[in-house]
């Protein structure tokens, strides 16, 4: 997973309503702790996949009803038993970031989406319940939002994946556009791999719009945020296409500019 993978995580927001702003914080703290277990520093595979099962551990005394042993996991449950959050979706990220220890490749598109319906769309539901607006239909509309930012992501640090020896990009697509792993490695742009993020960006962009009519569900503020989340991912695959996907250069973000457009967008939302 990417370092920056929770950069879109709407963290103590002035848009985020006062009343959400510690819960909200103590889910980052915990998605922003085992993250870096999983993902920074020199330790070992197993090391990194012991300091998750302790994560999970304290989940089980939180669902169990004990005190964690941790202060993070202290506060953590305080705020499950306060929101009736479901303990779950903490146990999803913690799959997920499991899963990005041991595992480097994604055989075709739907085993990516499942890969993002634990790592991404937890958030999402999460905040959902905070807001009392876990109906089936919001919650399908907010997965569709992080997996899309989740796979933002992806396209955006395609050489900075490369790097820990990670490619999200579906392995089934690679051929399809006659790119193969070794253009990836030198950092090799072309008319095909053009052709491959142009696909990847246009399938993305549909299921962040699919999910977009959510922000019209969530009250004031939020409301705001998350328009601007939606603007900000989707402006992001516009410089994405604007620079025909080539990321070895320059990992493409949002400038001054770009934030006054997403700005604007989500005003007419």
């Amino acid at each position: 997973m990417p370092v920056n993978h929770y950069e879109n995580f709407p963290v103590a927001s002035f848009l985020v309503p006062r009343r959400l702003r510690r819960p909200i914080e103590t889910i980052y703290r915990f998605a922003r702790s085992a993250d870096d277990i999983a993902d920074e520093g020199d330790a070992s595979p197993e090391q990194r996949l012991a300091g998750l099962a302790a994560c999970q551990a304290e989940l089980d005394r939180i669902a169990a009803g004990t005190s964690p042993r941790t202060p993070l996991f202290v506060a953590l449950a305080g705020e499950i038993r306060q929101h009736a959050l479901p303990i779950q979706l903490f146990r999803d990220l913690l799959d997920a970031f499991a899963q990005d220890v041991v595992k480097k490749r994604y055989a075709d598109y739907p085993e990516l989406l499942d890969y993002c319906r634990r790592s991404a769309n937890p958030v999402g539901r999460l905040v959902l319940h905070l807001c009392g607006r876990s109906e089936a239909r919001h919650l399908e509309q907010s997965d569709c939002i992080c997996s899309a930012l989740q796979l933002v992501n992806f396209w955006q640090d395609v050489a900075v994946d490369w790097k820990k020896q990670r490619i999200y990009i579906p392995q089934a697509d690679l051929p399809r556009f006659r790119i193969s792993e070794a253009d990836i490695a030198a950092g090799r742009w072309s008319a095909n791999w053009a052709a491959l993020m142009d696909f990847q960006i246009d399938r993305t962009r549909e299921l962040m719009l699919r999910g977009a009519p959510l922000v019209h569900a969530l009250p004031g503020r939020l409301g705001w945020e998350i328009r601007l989340t939606v603007q900000g991912g989707l402006r992001i695959l516009e410089r994405l296409r604007r620079v025909r996907g080539n990321v070895f250069a320059r990992r493409p973000k949002l400038g001054k500019r770009d934030w006054l457009v997403v700005a604007g967008r989500s005003l007419t939302m």
